[in-house]
């Protein structure tokens, strides 16, 4: 992936609790509250159109978030926005920064995470029959669907990513998978969550 603009210093933030955005993947996303509205308009005015998803926490803030580029937007007849996000980067968020925005807007750093702004990654570990059958029993369990004939026909990465963010983990499981360093990193931790959800582990307490 090759950018045509330079990753900024401070970009927009939208903290959104149990909504991770994973590299090079899609996140649509409904904007209806005036601040983020605000943010959004700012956001298309400037050239990177870098939105940053981050989870808040305990503390605040997560200490990593990951930022996508508006690539798709649409306008309801009530003055919603519909967006599509497309995936940039992880970053470190180093700090907050008041101004005159409605919105939170963070100074990022990007240099962890050189990896998400090359290509598409592989994983060469991956045994999709041993993770579809584990899938197939947690979708039952969860009276979940999914494509199924769509998921055996996409790339590690895409699929990978794609139950990352989509299945039903807690906000501290979902960030355990962004953080993730590799792809490979994440699809083990990844069919740990399923296994634990499984055995029962959802009615246990967790450590976070």
């Amino acid at each position: 992936m090759t950018l045509r603009f330079d990753l900024p210093d401070r970009i927009a933030l939208f903290p959104l609790p149990g909504a991770v955005l994973m590299p090079r993947a899609r996140m649509p996303l409904h904007i209806f509250e005036p601040r983020y509205l605000q943010m959004l308009e700012d956001t298309l005015k400037t050239d990177h159109r870098l939105i940053g998803m981050i989870q808040p926490d305990a503390d605040g803030l997560s200490a990593i978030g990951c930022a996508g580029r508006v690539v798709a937007f649409s306008e309801t007849e009530d003055g919603r926005m519909m967006i599509s996000l497309g995936a940039v980067s992880r970053f470190r968020l180093k700090d907050v920064t008041e101004g005159f925005a409605p919105y939170l807007q963070g100074m990022v750093d990007w240099s962890s995470f050189r990896r998400d702004q090359g290509g598409v990654e592989q994983d060469p570990g991956l045994d999709r029959k041993a993770l579809f059958a584990l899938l197939s029993r947690y979708m039952e369990t969860h009276e979940l669907s999914t494509d199924w004939d769509a998921a055996a026909q996409a790339e590690d990465e895409l699929l990978i990513n794609s139950l990352s963010m989509m299945l039903p983990f807690t906000p501290g499981d979902k960030q355990a998978l962004l953080e993730s360093p590799s792809l490979s990193d994440r699809r083990e931790l990844l069919m740990g969550l399923i296994e634990f959800a499984l055995h029962g582990g959802e009615n246990e307490e967790r450590l976070q």
